[in-house]
């Protein structure tokens, strides 16, 4: 008899990174949606509300979340792809 064919290594699908990802995705959300958290006048900052400037404070912060995930997730699939011996550059096809 043959032997039976070889699986591939399967990866768990919810890894720390991808949590680390998703709270960095849905962390802005939350931020945003809960009004009730900065819906206040003072404190003010340079004469804005803090309604307003907390709302662009997260402007950046959004921006740094979303390249901190950006680059958790491309390091996660090339050592994913690293460890199924598929060229480090490329796409999977």
């Amino acid at each position: 008899m043959s032997a039976p064919p070889e699986t591939p290594t399967t990866h768990p699908v919810v890894t720390p990174t991808r949590v680390v990802v998703a709270l960095c995705l849905f962390a802005p959300f939350v931020a945003m949606l809960w009004v009730g958290s900065y819906a206040e006048v003072e404190p003010t900052l340079a004469g804005l509300p803090f309604f307003y400037w907390y709302q662009m404070l997260w402007v950046p912060v959004s921006a740094g979340l979303t390249a901190i995930a950006y680059v958790l997730v491309r390091r996660e699939q090339a050592a994913r792809r690293a460890a199924a011996g598929q060229p480090a550059g490329g796409e999977e096809r």
